[in-house]
């Protein structure tokens, strides 16, 4: 089991965060970047396997001990996270923490996350690579020419939050960045490797698919045991 630690920001304030570890102190990072509902059961669970699968994985707690299962009340909370913020300060400040005792470090994000793990390589140079599940940000805030880390990318064809018609001109900002990246698409629905996103009490708009959700975690385990070793 991971424990609760604190860190510092580029700026020096201190974060909390959840921290999930293997046997070796000194194996790889990955900084594991929350949904929308905050730093919770479900993406702690996100860290613990990055950790069984032998990664220090650290979730930085971007709402500063708020959470929520309500999507009204997630809705607001992401509406008041200043994300350059949280990208260049807090989620850059988990890298640097992993880097005093990692030689190399990823980032990976769903939703939300993965939108700001897009803005995230672009903000901390010191990142060695990530890995973006179903999440983008508006592209007139991506600099993707501060991007040098690799990109792995997981899209759903019925994802009606980031529509899969919107990648394309991601892609090709990325690709006139000269950015090297991989994208993967996935007839799914949005948060298709969120296992909680099942049952009646799920948003209607998402849904668990355990067969995509296990082959998008099989090109992720492998995209970073090449880059993060």
């Amino acid at each position: 089991m991971g424990s609760t630690i604190r860190f510092s920001r580029c700026d020096g304030q201190p974060v909390e965060g959840y921290l999930a570890e293997p046997h070796s102190t000194s194996a790889p990072g990955i900084v594991v970047i929350q949904e929308w509902w905050g730093l919770n059961a479900q993406i702690c669970g996100v860290a613990e396997r990055f950790a069984a699968a032998g990664y220090r994985a650290l979730v930085p707690d971007l709402y500063r001990g708020k959470s929520t299962i309500e999507a009204e009340e997630a809705s607001h909370l992401m509406s008041e996270l200043n994300f350059g913020e949280a990208a260049s300060q807090d989620i850059r400040g988990a890298i640097q923490f992993l880097k005093t005792t990692s030689d190399r470090v990823g980032i990976t994000g769903f939703c939300m996350g993965g939108a700001l793990t897009l803005l995230s390589l672009a903000a901390a140079p010191e990142a060695d690579a990530g890995v973006v599940f179903y999440g983008c940000p508006p592209l007139e805030y991506l600099d993707a020419s501060k991007i040098r880390a690799p990109i792995q990318a997981h899209w759903a064809t019925q994802d009606e939050f980031f529509p899969i018609a919107t990648i394309k001109p991601l892609e090709e900002k990325l690709m006139a960045a000269e950015v090297s990246f991989e994208f993967h698409r996935y007839l799914a629905h949005h948060a298709f490797a969120n296992e909680t996103a099942v049952g009646p009490h799920r948003i209607p708009q998402t849904q668990f698919d355990p067969v995509w959700s296990a082959q998008a975690w099989d090109r992720t385990f492998r995209f970073f045991g090449r880059w993060l070793g």
